[in-house]
């Protein structure tokens, strides 16, 4: 297909710069079928753009407000929300996992009856990854977990599962990524608030925000372009998957990487999560963050980001990136400079976490002041 699509017009307020013209030709580079990004500068949306096409092979172009899938970026929106409910009294980072699920006192291995919250959102409860064939679900267990049409089911079901068999290393001592985890802590929300995830995220995060795209899964309706449809990588062969069920993770693993949203509304979390750091007014209270300012282990790992030393940042950056294998995108968020940049596209696969590096470099060398 040729790439020279015609873009809607962008419509900005007023002192936020398209970023069309950079975000092209590295979309043209490599070979995205969207790409949007996002710029944050003295803790105000500076520059934003969405470029391409809804469905590969297609004309129909991306529109500014089409949401991108988050994948694991939604982690930190999870901590954000574990912290408020901490704040609010109606949670605690050092209650065990035993007083949380006393029904599996008697199926939940040893080990795990003293985990906390805190191990969860550090990946240091020796929760295994369920990324690669989501083990120790096996594919029997999968297929049954899918036919529950309620996703906070799956989740309890997932987490009966998980609990009932031996950690993979010692809780509190080694790191082990851990969408299992994230998923842990969702149904710990869940239960003390008697309320789904989906709508917690929704009521506490998105609504306050103002985030209207915000949701949750594929993007789009089956059979239409009404939305950025995911991609997969074969070669050179760019394979659009229709919106539907399988076109995402499973509904149990929201917590840990099912959130979509429009840069702009992206934007507007980041927003947040810089102006807490800074001590500034936010939706976020102190304790959404103070984990980012020490992580509780020592590593590099707290409440949904990693923490990387950066002389541009001026110190410490926050940073994650998210896929589902059909889509990919990468946040870099600077306290010290109040600045930040959001990327996102809808395709995984080779190419796009370099793609995407590469077009944060070039952001941040061009927006962020010295």
């Amino acid at each position: 297909m040729s790439l020279a699509i015609v873009r809607p017009t962008l419509a900005l307020r007023a002192g936020v710069i398209d970023l069309g013209p950079d975000l092209t030709p590295v979309r043209e580079e490599f070979k995205f079928p969207a790409l949007g990004a996002a710029v944050i500068v003295e803790g105000k949306l500076h520059a934003l753009g969405v470029v391409g096409v809804r469905r590969w092979g297609s004309e129909v172009p991306a529109e500014p407000n089409d949401a991108f899938h988050l994948g694991s970026c939604t982690k930190a929106m999870t901590g954000s929300l574990i912290g408020m409910l901490i704040e609010q009294g109606k949670l605690r980072w050092d209650t065990p996992l035993r007083e949380y699920f006393p029904k599996l006192k008697d199926t939940m291995h040893p080990d795990y009856r003293d985990v906390t919250l805190v191990h969860l959102l550090s990946h240091r409860a020796g929760v295994p990854s369920m990324t690669a064939g989501f083990a120790p679900v096996n594919a029997v267990l999968l297929a049954q977990i899918r036919a529950m049409t309620a996703p906070a089911a799956q989740r309890e079901r997932v987490v009966a599962i998980v609990l009932g068999q031996p950690p993979i290393n010692k809780p509190g001592e080694e790191y082990e990524y851990s969408n299992a985890g994230f998923t842990i802590a969702g149904v710990i929300a869940e239960r003390v608030l008697g309320e789904d995830y989906e709508s917690l995220l929704t009521r506490m995060l998105f609504e306050p925000l103002g985030m209207r795209t915000a949701g949750f899964g594929p993007m789009g309706t089956p059979g239409k372009i009404d939305a950025l449809w995911p991609h997969r990588k074969d070669g050179d062969k760019l394979i659009p998957i229709e919106p539907g069920p399988f076109s995402d993770n499973p509904p149990f693993l929201t917590p840990g990487g099912r959130v979509h949203c429009s840069m702009a509304d992206w934007a507007k979390y980041i927003q947040s999560v810089l102006a807490a750091i800074r001590g500034e007014p936010s939706l976020l209270p102190a304790s959404c963050v103070e984990p980012l300012k020490q992580p509780p282990f020592g590593g590099d790992y707290a409440t949904g980001w990693g923490l990387h030393e950066r002389g541009w940042a001026g110190g410490t950056a926050l940073s994650h990136s998210g896929s589902n294998t059909m889509n990919y995108c990468v946040a870099w968020v600077a306290p010290k400079k109040n600045f930040a940049v959001l990327v996102a596209t809808n395709r995984g696969g080779d190419g796009a976490a370099e793609g995407l590096d590469k077009l944060c470099a070039m952001l941040i060398r061009k927006h962020l002041q010295d």
